[in-house]
């Protein structure tokens, strides 16, 4: 889809990421609130356990793990804490001073979390990324042309949406919408705001954003201005985890709308997560059932979001992290045959002269309870007769209230529901489908061999005969059809070519902007690899269908798909 459409909030002033960060004071102050009367109701008027508890993980997290982007008082700050509260143990009034002490320590992490939104950073930051993403996307032109990194136009036909593109800017006038997208890069968050905003008319969003990425200044600047809300994963202590809970469910109780990454961290393996990280997403049926209890019938939506990559810059580091850690001492670092001045040499050359495309797929949207929602925001069953979402919050007495237990169970079943639309909306990219089928024959002709064995084989003396790949090819095509007619998943126009093409394109743009060749034809017309690990990574993206039961391989048949079990 490269048709843009019109902003459907044109007024920047008027967003409401805009609106929450003019009265940041407030919120951190509503956050305190909202922090300490959680803990109240769970730890009664004992607060000293909990402080303990807290001083105790940061005073480690300090010294075995700390950061650049650290304060630098941190270490001071702790040590204070932990004599605030011995001292106070002694004292006739300590159940007062420690509740001042616990809403100091929220308040330090409120104040670290909640991020900002400035509109001239935004402005440039969209300027930048325009630039940005037509060097990466589009190839250069060479002396004569009057653009020589492309149009404007030209940038946008290669960013791919599809789906429920109407129904999604519908529900952004009847109340708040949090994308959940698959997470694949450190630049997904920033990649995926700017073409919902380019492309879609969609205003800017909150969003997670790993502390460590502060960790660059200038990175840490624009984030920081961009509505990021800066999430450290090495706090485990209930008074964090409860503060960034609050902070996610009163921004969408002011209507901020937000992209969260369930998945918790970007897939090491390349392949569509299984199995989501349920605390944010917990927050969201929170807010969900605070609105009705404060007598807004302000509703909250989902919208899974689906990226399909032919290059993931980090492609190569992740799957070494992922099989290091699944591995352990079946895994073997293997050194880069090149050069770094050759690396460097073809990562450019590879920028200069080849193009890529970014795909969106947009699942369609439901409310907290994963029930479907029609294009009014109106939930339905499965039947697609409407149902009253506030019942799902009644208590005995048939009013809105609080059970945590309750609202575990719904949100593990939405987990499961964005699950659900991950894979039937995940689009067949031709480089995935031809990195799949090559790596399944390789990892076929040697049944013998570990999967760890197979990927340390020399790459020279590793080769896919084409015309075996055509005939897969083939065949793989009668099934995505069947699958794409029973909404198994989705499959990209691509597919409509020949399987001559589709080969083609697939050897063209997989890991296109690697300095290894993911794959590649030999003079004798054989599919090679110069790297098994990072055609494992993209093959794995078709991991989860079991596309290589459906086909008759020339040998005998594989019978089961190749994997590392997490």
């Amino acid at each position: 889809m490269s048709d843009r459409k019109p902003h459907i909030i044109p007024e920047l002033s008027d967003w409401p990421i805009y609106k929450i960060s003019q009265k940041r004071y407030d919120i951190v102050q509503k956050v305190i609130t909202q922090v300490y009367e959680k803990l109240e109701s769970t730890h009664g008027d004992n607060f000293e356990s909990l402080l303990e508890k807290t001083a105790y993980l940061e005073k480690i997290r300090v010294k075995t793990n700390p950061w650049k982007v650290d304060p630098r008082d941190e270490k001071k700050y702790w040590g204070g804490i932990s004599q605030e509260i011995k001292k106070n143990s002694l004292a006739e009034d300590r159940e007062i001073l420690n509740k001042e002490l616990v809403k100091r320590i929220v308040n330090r992490y409120a104040e670290e979390i909640i991020g900002k939104f400035k509109p001239k950073t935004y402005r440039f930051t969209v300027r930048f990324l325009t630039q940005f993403y037509k060097r990466i996307l589009n190839r250069f032109s060479g002396k004569g042309s009057r653009f020589y990194w492309g149009t404007k136009k030209e940038l946008y036909d290669r960013l791919i949406l599809n789906g429920s593109i109407e129904e999604t800017r519908e529900l952004f006038k009847k109340g708040t919408v949090v994308i959940v997208p698959t997470h694949f890069s450190n630049l997904d968050s920033v990649m995926m705001g700017y073409i919902l905003d380019r492309m879609i008319g969609l205003p800017s969003f909150a969003y997670a954003a790993g502390l460590n990425l502060f960790d660059y200044e200038l990175m840490a600047f624009f984030m920081n201005r961009l509505g990021a809300y800066r999430v450290d994963r090495r706090k485990k202590n209930p008074i964090y985890l409860e503060c960034l809970k609050a902070v996610t469910r009163i921004s969408l109780q002011e209507g901020v709308n937000n992209i969260f990454f369930p998945g918790g961290t970007r897939s090491r393996k390349g392949s569509i997560e299984k199995k989501l990280k349920l605390g944010l997403l917990g927050s969201v049926v929170e807010a969900q059932r605070a609105n009705y209890q404060e007598g807004s019938n302000k509703k909250i939506y989902i919208v899974p979001l689906i990226a399909g990559y032919p290059f993931v810059l980090e492609a190569k580091s992740l799957i070494n992290q992922f099989l290091r850690s699944s591995g352990k001492e079946k895994y073997i670092h293997s050194k880069d045959d090149l050069s770094p001045f050759k690396k460097t040499f073809r990562f450019f050359k590879h920028v200069y002269g080849r193009t890529s495309k970014i795909y969106l797929t947009i699942g369609e949207p439901m409310d907290v309870m994963g029930n479907k929602v029609d294009i009014d925001g109106n939930s339905l069953d499965a039947k697609g007769e409407q149902i009253d979402l506030k019942k799902y919050f009644y208590n005995t007495d048939n009013e809105v209230g609080e059970s945590s237990q309750r609202e575990s169970v719904y949100t593990k079943i939405l987990g499961d529901k964005i699950l659900e639309s991950y894979m039937s909306n995940n689009l067949v990219l031709a480089p995935h489908l031809v990195a799949y089928l090559t790596f399944q024959y390789i990892a076929q002709k040697n049944q013998e061999l570990s999967i760890f064995n197979i990927l340390n084989l020399n790459t020279k003396d590793i080769f896919v005969p084409k015309a075996h790949i055509l005939t897969l090819v083939e065949q793989a095509k009668e099934v995505l059809s069947n699958w794409k007619e029973n909404k198994v998943l989705q499959v990209e126009k691509t597919m409509e070519l020949s399987a001559e093409e589709i080969v083609e394109i697939g050897v063209k743009e997989v890991g296109v902007f690697h300095p290894q060749r993911t794959l590649y034809i030999d003079k004798h017309g054989n599919v090679k690899t110069e790297d098994l690990k990072l055609l494992y990574y993209y093959h794995n993206r078709m991991r989860g269908y079991d596309l290589q039961e459906y086909l008759n391989w020339t040998a005998e048949e594989l019978k089961s798909e190749v994997e590392i079990s997490e």
